[in-house]
């Protein structure tokens, strides 16, 4: 969380130090996670989407922007029963994740900036940045291949991020609707990749 409120702070401080757009935008969507290993399953995370961005560079019809996709998420149940007689079951299948990158974006028509009249707009682009991802349980076998148990567990670490996406004008001052794809790999351990598709309402 550290890492996402630094990253915030320096895009903000950017947009302070320069006369160039700030834009930002809030929604919700999905992540799945696949990190091709037979060790572990796919799991689909709802996630919650926060994007502030500085459009560095800037024309009547492109732009060029930094920003931070800050996405959070959770997938899983949580089940707890009580009995008469004083028992419990607790079953808990609840896993989170974080991701923090840093995105350099090359925008077209809406959206790019908030001169921009077009009604629809585009966008690609990628960057690097920081992820916590929980992949499911491991499964714990023994010598004959036999399943002896499951442990949580978080992939964690930096990879390379990749987006793309599109936004149609709503309104006046060039607020829009923008429909995310996303992509991020984890470099460590089991190195997930992580798969996206979010909506978003743009300020």
């Amino acid at each position: 969380m550290k890492k996402a409120i630094f990253f915030i702070a320096l895009i903000i401080y950017v947009h302070s130090a320069s006369s160039q757009s700030f834009l930002h935008g809030a929604g919700i969507g999905f992540l799945v996670s696949d990190p091709s290993s037979p060790y572990v399953k796919t799991k689909v995370f709802a996630t919650l989407h926060y994007y502030p961005q500085v459009a560095f560079v800037e024309t009547e019809a492109f732009s060029v922007s930094a920003g931070v996709p800050l996405t959070v998420g959770l997938t899983g149940t949580y089940n707890a029963s009580f009995s008469s007689r004083g028992d419990s079951y607790e079953e808990n299948t609840l896993l989170g994740l974080i991701q923090i990158p840093l995105m350099v974006n090359f925008n077209g028509g809406a959206g790019s900036s908030k001169q921009n009249e077009q009604r629809f707009g585009y966008f690609i682009g990628g960057g690097f940045g920081y992820h916590s991802t929980g992949i499911d349980e491991l499964l714990m076998t023994d010598a004959l291949g036999n399943e002896i148990g499951t442990k949580k567990y978080y992939a964690k670490g930096f990879g390379p991020a990749a987006n793309a996406g599109i936004r149609f004008a709503v309104g006046s001052h060039q607020k829009n609707i923008e429909v995310r794809f996303s992509y991020m790999k984890g470099l460590k351990e089991f190195k997930p990749s992580m798969f996206g598709l979010n909506a978003a309402f743009n300020f």
